[in-house]
């Protein structure tokens, strides 16, 4: 069996082979196109500026996003 790596975090495999540096002049490096990490961040990730908006592009996260909002105010 083999050991699992502390250091390397669990990523959806969408993302597989992303890394992202910063270099000595302050430049951000990656290795995926900005297009395409902005494309997976706006199917995986409610814009919590943006949910109570109708013409929000991804219902179910704005469902889950309520649902968690609401969970949390019961628990106050």
């Amino acid at each position: 069996m083999a050991k699992k790596d502390k250091n390397k975090p669990q990523l959806d495999e969408r993302l597989d082979g992303f890394n992202i540096t910063i270099n000595e002049f302050g430049e951000i490096k990656s290795t995926m196109d900005i297009r395409q990490i902005n494309a997976f961040l706006d199917e995986t990730v409610a814009d919590k500026k943006l949910v109570d908006r109708d013409d929000h592009v991804n219902k179910t996260l704005k469902d889950e996003y309520d649902a968690k909002k609401e969970e949390q105010q019961k628990k106050k």
